[in-house]
């Protein structure tokens, strides 16, 4: 099983979502912990362990370390302002 991290600036992000939306994300974040590729992942182009996950308009960015069994989820925005840095 995998432990699941979160940055910071995921945190406040959280914060601002709907809470209909918010829950349903988290549920889906700690699905990760039992498998970090699940059906709908999508690796991101130009990067070697970044991957993305939807929830309606949202997208969820994160990273998967296998040797150490370790998530990090990076970003959760809505697709229109997600891919802005990556």
């Amino acid at each position: 099983m995998y432990k699941i991290l979160y940055k910071k600036s995921v945190e406040k992000e959280l914060i601002k979502l709907p809470k209909s939306i918010l829950k349903a994300i988290i549920a889906k974040i700690q699905k990760l912990a039992t498998g970090p590729k699940p059906n709908g992942s999508v690796k991101l182009r130009g990067s070697t362990n970044l991957y993305r996950i939807r929830h309606s308009d949202y997208r969820i960015i994160y990273s998967i370390n296998d040797g150490k069994l370790l998530i990090i989820v990076i970003k959760v925005a809505h697709r229109k302002e997600v891919y802005r840095d990556y």
